[in-house]
């Protein structure tokens, strides 16, 4: 079986998308072959290194990409998951045919405090981005689209 082609899609590609991406590897293992994207590279958040590393993944060599060069490479997707925020209205869009879901998380870009607080908040989202790759990886195996032994 071929694995399902995902596309995770964020402003920047320097948080979400790539915590995304990490528990989509994790969970979904080879059933998957799985990407991330942003409309503005950056570097990877280093509070976002530092919180993905208390669980054991290790992103310090991780790029970020960008969805036009994806997009002019001709590469294709089953899934393009976009996790930007409600309040962001630059959240790309990946031209093309497949099956779009829009998961909503906070970018830890615009979180306020002292360093732990801001970390704290990274952490908040780390678990809520784990959460719902997990659960959206069950509903596929309970849809049937792959058995949970793959």
């Amino acid at each position: 079986m071929e694995a399902t082609r995902v596309l995770f899609i964020c402003v920047h590609n320097s948080a979400r998308s790539q915590m995304a991406e990490t528990y989509l590897q994790h969970f979904g293992g080879d059933r998957f072959h799985v990407e991330s994207a942003g409309f503005e590279p950056r570097p990877i958040n280093p509070l976002v290194i530092q919180a993905m590393g208390e669980e054991g993944f290790d992103l310090t060599a991780k790029e970020s990409h960008s969805v036009f060069e994806y997009y002019k490479e001709g590469r294709l997707y089953d899934y393009i998951i976009t996790v930007c925020g409600q309040e962001e209205d630059k959240c790309p869009l990946f031209p093309g045919l497949q099956k779009r879901l829009h998961w909503p998380f906070p970018d830890p870009e615009n979180l306020e405090g002292t360093d732990e607080e801001k970390l704290a908040g990274v952490r908040t989202i780390r678990d809520a981005v784990r959460l719902k790759v997990r659960d959206w990886v069950k509903s596929l195996e309970d849809a049937g689209q792959f058995s949970s032994n793959s």
